[in-house]
């Protein structure tokens, strides 16, 4: 992994990110693969709910637990 600190994905936020929001979009991706966006505490409803609405969300949890079950 990096040294640097993960930041939030949301469109202009420099937050240090704490939740990994794991999404597909069914007309693209296998159903197995997960692609993935970094939430601050902030943030994290937000983009959680704009995949919702899509369709797209899979799963939101901890970004240490993401990274710890990572292979």
């Amino acid at each position: 992994m990096s040294d640097e600190t993960p930041i939030c994905s949301a469109k202009g936020c420099r937050a240090d990110a704490v939740w990994v929001v794991a999404w597909n979009n069914p007309k693209l991706h296998t159903p197995e693969r997960r692609k993935t966006w970094l939430a601050c505490d902030e943030h994290r409803e937000h983009l959680s709910n704009f995949l919702s609405l899509r369709g797209f969300l899979k799963d939101v949890v901890p970004l240490d637990e993401w990274e710890r079950e990572s292979p």
